[in-house]
């Protein structure tokens, strides 16, 4: 039981450092990642803005160079990076992902226990 207890403890304080980068949103581990963000001034970029879609990962190239670009329609701001930026991005959300099953998966143990616990009368399984 202690084992379950301090495990769960583990995964706690593992997503809250997760949460404070933003556990519900795209656009803070875009900025972990290094992508830079940019607010359309031009009318050429304008126009380019206007037709992403949003809130969306797009790959694109210009001049032989490939580069990524995420459109914040509510905040009007495109979030561009290159190759290592994309990279950093996937790496930051895989990680973000065994977090999150780490923490489900201390819950359902966490909740198997109290079942499997209270299934019996305490004094079946003694004081702990």
């Amino acid at each position: 039981m202690k084992t379950i207890l301090l495990l769960i403890s583990l995964f706690t304080l593992a997503l809250t450092g997760c949460a404070s980068m933003g556990a519900s949103s795209t656009e803070p581990m875009l900025s972990a990642a290094g992508f830079r963000v940019k607010t359309p001034e031009t009318a050429t970029q304008k126009e380019i803005y206007a037709t992403l879609p949003p809130y969306k990962l797009q790959r694109g190239t210009h001049n032989g160079k490939t580069f990524y670009a995420y459109k914040d329609e509510k905040q009007g701001v495109a979030y561009v990076g290159g190759e290592e930026e994309y990279q950093k991005y996937q790496q930051i959300a895989i990680e973000r992902r065994i977090a999150r099953e780490q923490y489900e998966a201390a819950q359902m143990n966490r909740d198997m226990a109290y079942r499997w616990y209270g299934a019996y009368p305490r004094a079946y399984y003694g004081r702990y």
